[in-house]
């Protein structure tokens, strides 16, 4: 729930910073010299690019977040058998081990969304964020593609 919160404030600032920037793009092209109209322009793109990454993000979280609820609804999330240090950090260890059996299930299944799932959760416990979103990605794809009429 926290993660969440934390999220809605977050896009809440820069959904605030988008317009603040974006209202001085627009003083800046009506102040109507070359020079101000092309850099009011130049402003706005940025808002714009903002405002794309942040739906784009927004909705990667939530359709992994519905992924996640199927999964639980199915009793197939993956259980938390990390060993932890004193601190709570998972062990490195203990990380790489969980990722490779999630990584050969995954290989066994390439067409099961599930196992991309669950490797996407072992790619973020062993701390490899970039591939836990890559892996993320593929689960949505393939569960967008089950959930299609005529594909099996």
């Amino acid at each position: 729930m926290r993660a969440k919160i934390t999220y809605f404030v977050t896009a809440a600032v820069l959904v605030f910073y988008f317009v603040l920037v974006g209202s001085r793009g627009v003083l800046l092209i009506r102040h109507g010299t070359l020079l101000t109209v092309t850099f009011g322009v130049a402003v706005l793109i940025l808002p714009v690019i903002g405002v794309w990454f942040l739906w784009k993000n927004t909705q990667f979280v939530s359709r992994a977040n519905a992924l996640a609820a199927e999964l639980h609804a199915e009793g197939g999330l993956p259980v938390d058998e990390l060993v932890r240090t004193p601190s709570g950090r998972i062990d490195r260890d203990s990380a790489d081990a969980v990722f490779a059996r999630r990584r050969e299930e995954t290989e066994d299944s390439p067409d099961d969304w599930r196992c991309w799932f669950r490797l996407a959760v072992a790619y973020q416990d062993a701390r490899d964020t970039p591939r836990a979103r890559k892996a993320m990605q593929r689960a949505i794809a393939l569960h967008t593609k089950d959930a299609r009429p005529g594909t099996s």
